[in-house]
């Protein structure tokens, strides 16, 4: 006797296969747009670290070639019982130039000069001619400057991009990450109160 079992309908399976095919792309938009709200809605230095509260990671930065006065860190440099402001700059970074004035004032405050605040910049992807010529023409307000040419430092630091501040404890803990190019309310309203906290 003959098998009369129902057959599977040939298009049930065929219009299921380009939903499933979809789902993966679908979830990926939404991660992607959910990124670009968090980032572009609102305050971006409030973007999440995972190194907050926590220990520098391991490092070590050789100096810029060119600046022959100027030495690289590693993250024992940062844990002198100072406090330490990284700033992770380029040349090439439009924000970089617009805030440099003001990370030339924080390397000239009185208060965090007696309060032996440091400033250490870590030149992102950059080609050592462009970094001279970059600190010639705005100043140099750096005490040590790290070069991290292929930016594998910076991606075990967790930046995004160019600019970003991270305000560093004298015990090596990163007390404070800031994204983007500090402006005059960031550094009245957030730097220093920030460095001011890390100071106790």
């Amino acid at each position: 006797m003959a098998s009369t079992a129902p057959q599977p309908q040939a298009g049930s399976h065929a219009a299921r296969r380009p939903i499933l095919i979809f789902v993966p792309l679908i979830l990926f938009a939404v991660l992607v747009a959910l990124f670009l709200v968090r980032l572009f809605s609102g305050d971006a230095s409030l973007l999440p670290s995972a190194l907050v509260g926590k220990q520098v990671p391991a490092f070590a930065l050789p100096p810029v070639e060119g600046l022959p006065d100027k030495q690289g860190f590693s993250d024992g440099d940062l844990r002198q019982r100072k406090v330490t402001l990284v700033n992770v700059f380029a040349s090439w970074c439009v924000p970089c130039h617009q805030e440099h004035e003001l990370i030339m004032r924080l390397s000239s405050d009185p208060a965090l000069k007696s309060a032996n605040v440091r400033l250490f910049g870590l030149a992102y992807k950059d080609d050592p001619a462009n970094i001279k010529r970059f600190l010639d023409e705005g100043g140099d307000p750096f005490s040590r400057i790290g070069a991290d040419r292929k930016g594998r430092i910076a991606i075990d630091w967790g930046v995004y991009g160019v600019p970003e501040t991270f305000i560093v404890k004298g015990d090596g803990t990163i007390a404070y990450r800031f994204v983007g190019p500090v402006s005059e309310e960031s550094y009245r309203d957030v730097i220093l109160p920030e460095i001011e906290k890390a100071l106790r």
